[in-house]
This record gives C-alpha cells, sequence and structure tokens, in this order.
C-alpha cells in the first residue's frame, strides 16, 4: 500500500505563494491535490497523469499549478495569489484507475495532509 506523504503547508498572507510537495513512485498513472475546510466537502483541486495531461478546477485555475517531477518522484501544487477561501487541509493522493480526473473516485492512496491557511 503506497504511503503518501505531503509537506510544504504553513501560514501566509493574501497574495502569497506555497508550494507544495509530495513523494509518488514514478510508476503511478494519476496523481492529484485536493483539500478540505473544516465543515465542507473534500474538493479536488488539480489532477496529472505520468504523461503530464493535467486538470485543475475553475477556482484555482490561473493561480495554482500541478507537476510531477519524474526524476525525483515529487508530485507539486505551486500556489500563488493565495486568497483566505483557500485556506485548507490540502492531500496528495495516487491512483491507478482507467481514469485521471480531480475526483475522489479516480484515487486510491491519500496522504495525511499538510495544512495551508491564508490571512487577509
Amino acid at each position: 500500500q503506497a504511503q503518501l506523504m505531503e509537506s510544504g503547508g504553513g501560514s501566509v498572507q493574501a497574495g502569497g505563494s506555497l508550494i507544495l510537495s509530495c513523494t509518488i513512485p514514478r510508476s503511478t498513472y494519476c496523481m492529484g491535490w485536493f483539500r478540505q475546510s473544516p465543515g465542507k466537502e473534500r474538493q479536488g483541486v488539480a489532477s496529472v497523469t505520468n504523461s503530464a495531461r493535467t486538470t485543475i478546477t475553475d477556482s484555482v485555475n490561473g493561480r495554482f499549478s500541478i507537476s510531477y517531477d519524474r526524476v525525483e518522484s515529487v508530485l507539486y501544487l505551486a500556489m500563488s495569489g493565495l486568497k483566505p477561501e483557500d485556506t485548507a487541509m490540502y492531500y496528495c493522493a495516487a491512483g491507478n484507475g482507467g481514469y485521471c480526473y480531480h475526483v475522489d473516485s479516480a484515487f486510491r492512496y491519500w496522504g495525511q495532509g499538510t495544512q495551508v491557511t491564508v490571512s487577509s
């Protein structure tokens, strides 16, 4: 069973930037980032396949980008222009199913989460 661990979370002011990372084996087909705020459902943020095809949710498009470094086997989420509404626990995920999109059903393995807090 894959064990995923995120890093790079923290507290920033609105307009700031953070880069989240997560080590995922390069044999994985689909990798993604999700987030969950207190009292809200988990939300898919972005996904990327091992051939670098990406998807991203509308609310972060143009501010966030997802990428996978095949040499280092590290998944990244680069976040800029952060807003208070981006405050959440962020999770990385991995899956080897038949499709790749930023929805729960595409993923089997999950990290423990890293907190991102954006103050106004």
